[in-house]
C-alpha cells in the first residue's frame, strides 16, 4: 500500500523576513491509487463503516486532527 503522507520542502529566501518552515506534509487521498473500482473489494461491516465513515478499508484516510495552535489532539 502506498503511504498518503506526502512531504516537501518549501523554498526558503534569504530576504524573508519570517522564521522559515522547513517541512511541509500533506496527505494524498486513497482513492487516487484506484483507477477504479475493483469487484470483490472487502468489506468493513456495518458498525464498523459508521465508524470509519467508509465501507471499503482500501479508500480508508484516518484524519489526524489538530488543535489552533498546531499540536495534535488525542
Amino acid at each position: 500500500m502506498h503511504s498518503q503522507t506526502r512531504v516537501y520542502y518549501p523554498y526558503v529566501s534569504p530576504f524573508d523576513p519570517c522564521p522559515p518552515m522547513r517541512v511541509k506534509t500533506y496527505v494524498v487521498p486513497p482513492n487516487l491509487f484506484i483507477g477504479f473500482q475493483p469487484p470483490g473489494l472487502p468489506q468493513f461491516s456495518p458498525p464498523e463503516a459508521l465508524h470509519h465513515g467508509v465501507l471499503w478499508p482500501s479508500l480508508y484516510s484516518p484524519y489526524e486532527g489538530r488543535d489552533r495552535k498546531g499540536r495534535e489532539r488525542k
